[in-house]
């Protein structure tokens, strides 16, 4: 089923980061669907940090993971409720800077042909499944390098949702492996 993508979206798997000073975190980007959905979750507005923001599920690592992998696996379980196993995830993105909670994100990728209802934990006040492809034509990466700096400013919108930060930043690269391969 998901053949094109998960061949496209094949890597190496380095679940872990050299950077010994950097706060560690990780991401599932989970692609299912003959039409190509993405999970993302909009963090309730009440949260500290990233409140309201729309993202994959994940977090920073913690002493009893194992990698960065375990890590997305364990947060992905924990937030929506989707158990993923190591051998659906084909591959990674590079690493990520979030901008004002200082982590270094290490996106991983699933692709599984379906999911399972899913529950939301109480870092999650919405569930989206969104079609990546059209999500990924609505990306406004004008190239302003005056306003970029270190980090790239993308933006993307599903209904009326703003994906920005990071998330977009990650999305950004898959559009680029999608235009490469003309999936878009």
């Amino acid at each position: 089923m998901n053949g094109p993508v998960k061949k496209i979206l094949t890597t190496d798997i380095i679940p872990h980061l050299d950077n010994t000073h950097a706060k560690h975190a990780a991401v599932l980007i989970v692609i299912y669907d003959p039409d190509y959905k993405i999970i993302m979750t909009q963090k309730p507005i009440t949260m500290q940090q990233h409140a309201g923001e729309i993202s994959f599920p994940g977090g920073k690592i913690d002493a009893d993971d194992d990698d960065l992998l375990e890590t997305a696996l364990r947060e992905t379980q924990e937030e929506i409720g989707l158990t993923v196993s190591r051998d659906n995830v084909v591959g990674q993105l590079k690493p990520v800077q979030t901008r004002n909670s200082g982590y270094t994100i290490i996106p991983f990728v699933a692709v599984l042909d379906e999911i399972m209802p899913l529950n939301p934990n109480s870092e999650v006040d919405e569930i989206l499944h969104i079609p990546i492809i059209p999500l990924l034509k609505t990306l406004d990466d004008d190239d302003d390098p005056e306003h970029r700096s270190l980090f790239e400013a993308y933006k993307l919108t599903y209904q009326n949702k703003l994906i920005w930060g990071a998330s977009a930043r990650m999305l950004k690269q898959i559009a680029d492996v999608f235009r490469q391969h003309q999936l878009i």
